[in-house]
């Protein structure tokens, strides 16, 4: 589980802030749920080896089995088949929320983390998946992330199915190739393990369905052109029923896959409702902060404080309370020193914790009503009145 100290704290707030940006530029809102739900949710509609092996499940008090949520997706659908008929078509939705995984830490993967999630009810054309990827390829270069930085590759899972089918591959077979494929990188003998479960020699090497090209060329279309195809994508869900994409950082230092999802068109069927067409993507902050500090594009830590009262002396005390007071009625967030320490060492501390602004109080200050506001980072220095530090410090 994370700890966030406030350098920590800010950088992910930028993460999150530009996630939710992002997602709102496209006329998406946000919705939120319980961290808990039941086990048989999971069980149901992400795959048994998920809530056996990846996630926090146990019994309450009330004898419920109960998980803390691994992702977002059947929560959203739960939702939307519960308020269904009161709902206006299309829905756009997304939500940040945390998320627990019981999984071995490393790179990229903690077992608690904060996901972005985007998801789009009721268009069942390609304008949804064009959309959707869309959104995904703008919160990276919203990030500041260009586009020769990262590749978007794309699958669909009914060509997969059938050209499964055509192998005369049974279910069984099929189920297990399709987990074999999801793992191809990650598997030294893949060639063999394929020809084991389809009892020949697998030879696999579809060409794009018409619904790929028409989706990368409609976002090309759109300036998207870091898009291409990929036959061994497959996500690990078993609730995808169509095109599938992930997004893939190329750089050597962190050259893996990032985040992605696809189209889930019969996941409210398990809830006793008809199916509604459905797409929608999941990004982790943790793979989204490898990327930043790969590119070097943290934003450089700045204290939500933006003016620090040096005290010179106790008489001063009451009238900086005052001051900051009125600051802060203006939108100034303002720290008074307490600390009795020489000027010299307040204006350190302030400076140690990234304050970008200092003014001393004292008597002098008081009686004239002119105040030194310094700009602790370039050392630049304004005698000003109190009314005019809310705009100099903007």
């Amino acid at each position: 589980m994370r700890d966030f100290y406030p350098e920590e704290m800010a950088s992910q707030n930028h993460i999150i802030n530009t996630m939710r940006k992002t997602a709102e530029s496209f006329g998406y809102v946000e919705y939120s749920a319980s961290v808990l739900e039941p086990a048989e949710l999971y069980r149901a509609k992400s795959g048994e080896e998920i809530v056996n092996e990846q996630t926090y499940t146990f019994t309450d008090r009330g004898n419920r089995d109960v998980t803390l949520r691994p992702e977002m997706t059947p929560t959203l659908a739960r939702m939307i088949a519960k308020k269904k008929k009161e709902l206006a078509f299309p829905i756009r939705w997304y939500s940040i929320p945390n998320l627990f995984r019981y999984e071995r830490p490393q790179k990229g993967r903690l077992r608690e983390h904060w996901q972005l999630n985007v998801d789009i009810f009721g268009v069942e054309d390609i304008s949804a998946e064009t959309e959707i990827i869309e959104v995904a390829s703008s919160i990276m270069r919203n990030f500041g992330v260009t586009d020769d930085n990262f590749e978007i590759r794309i699958n669909d899972r009914f060509l997969v199915d059938d050209t499964l089918k055509e192998m005369r591959l049974d279910e069984d077979q099929a189920y297990k190739m399709k987990k074999l494929l999801d793992k191809k990188n990650k598997v030294d003998n893949f060639q063999e393990e394929a020809d084991n479960i389809a009892g020949k020699e697998f030879v696999y090497s579809p060409a794009p369905s018409k619904q790929i090209n028409d989706v990368i060329e409609a976002l090309s279309a759109r300036g998207i052109s870091n898009v291409v195809f990929d036959p061994y994508l497959m996500r690990g869900f078993d609730y995808y029923t169509g095109v599938v994409f992930e997004v893939f950082d190329k750089s050597p230092e962190n050259n893996r896959s990032l985040f992605g999802g696809g189209r889930y068109d019969r996941l409210l069927e398990i809830f006793g409702e008809e199916k509604i067409p459905a797409m929608g993507f999941g990004m982790g902050d943790v793979t989204m902060r490898d990327v930043l500090e790969t590119y070097n594009l943290i934003p450089e830590y700045t204290s939500t404080t933006n003016l620090y009262i040096c005290t010179i002396d106790q008489d001063s005390a009451i009238e900086s309370e005052k001051i900051a007071n009125t600051l802060r009625q203006n939108g100034v967030n303002v720290i008074v020193d307490k600390s009795s320490k020489k000027v010299g060492a307040q204006i350190e501390y302030a400076y140690k914790k990234s304050i970008p602004f200092i003014i001393c109080v004292g008597k002098d200050e008081i009686d004239s009503g002119k105040y030194k506001l310094k700009n602790l980072k370039t050392g630049e220095e304004n005698v000003v009145s109190i009314d005019q530090i809310p705009l100099a410090i903007k």
